[in-house]
């Protein structure tokens, strides 16, 4: 697969933000703090310059990241049925992806993506086994600003039905040759790849970036 290479400002925007988040996470007086928080402040004018955010926001967002900067990590329920995939259509840009999001403070990865899986798409599920990790950023999705980690879990129906959620518009299971068009921020054609390879060698190694 060809990866899009993420663009050299949104790279040094995000190396800046992280300087200057971890720099005020641990600055030790007025003047440090009021440097760290000008980078904070210079990676908000990059960002700014390449995009139509507004600048309040953006530096409003970033001063709300606490302590370390580190990579956020997403987490998805790949939930295979008779030879099938199933796909959640996301109510934000009506596309498809496998349900799952953002892991919650205090939860394990596996108890994440299972709650995630039973609140976007009716399923409970049990996780079977890791299909792989990904650097989310550099798999020619959508630009993304914060650097994330992207977790994708082989998972067994345990019981429930289909339902749709708040966060999701209609839940059913496809093909891998005939898929809808992807939310490709959410998941994208290697992932699923991957999950099918491991359907179909369960003893196939985990992917990783």
């Amino acid at each position: 697969m060809i990866r899009k290479e993420t663009p050299r400002w949104l790279e040094w925007a995000r190396e800046i933000q992280a300087m200057g988040q971890t720099g005020l996470a641990h600055s030790p007086g007025r003047y440090d703090e009021e440097r760290y928080r000008r980078l904070m402040e210079i990676a908000v004018d990059i960002v700014h310059s390449h995009t139509d955010l507004s600048r309040e926001s953006l530096l409003e967002n970033f001063l709300k990241q606490p302590g370390y900067a580190t990579p956020k990590i997403d987490v998805r329920g790949a939930v295979v049925r008779d030879g099938r995939i199933l796909l959640v259509q996301e109510a934000m840009d009506k596309h498809w992806c496998m349900p799952g999001g953002w892991a919650e403070v205090g939860e394990c990865p596996s108890e994440s993506v299972e709650r995630e899986t039973w609140e976007e798409s009716g399923f409970e599920v049990k996780v079977r086994k890791v299909v792989g990790v990904y650097d989310a950023n550099r798999a020619g999705s959508p630009i993304e600003f914060y650097h994330a980690f992207k977790v994708v879990f082989l998972c067994e129906i345990s019981g429930g039905e289909a339902r749709p959620s708040s966060e999701t518009l209609a839940v059913d299971f496809f093909s891998f040759d005939d898929l809808p068009q992807l939310s490709s921020q959410r998941t994208n054609e290697r992932h699923l790849a991957d999950v099918r390879a491991h359907c179909e060698d369960p003893g196939k190694a985990t992917a990783f970036d």
